[in-house]
């Protein structure tokens, strides 16, 4: 019977990670230390170096994507009222 898989918090992969980025042991010798297979020492290392620079912009970076969501939802939503205005008032002049 095969093994279930094994979640890991996100707090676990960040102190992984943190450990291979400082260096001080090989990929295969924290693999071991942290139970899990080398090739995810070096996934999660990499992620946190691709993701670091999102961690800094704080809330302006998420917000002003978000917003601009919200204006494009907006507009989406004035076009079909625009839509629906127009016909209607074909609908009324005859």
């Amino acid at each position: 019977m095969s093994k279930k898989r094994r979640h890991y918090s996100g707090e676990f992969k960040a102190k992984v990670a943190l450990a291979a980025l400082k260096g001080d042991e090989t990929t295969s010798a924290l693999a071991a230390r942290f139970e899990i297979h080398p090739s995810m020492v070096s996934q999660w290392k990499r992620e946190l170096l691709d993701n670091a620079a999102d961690l800094f912009e704080g809330s302006s970076g998420k917000a002003a994507q978000k917003s601009q969501e919200e204006v494009d939802t907006l507009y989406r939503e004035i076009g079909k009222l625009t839509v629906e205005r127009d016909f209607l008032s074909r609908r009324l002049e005859r």
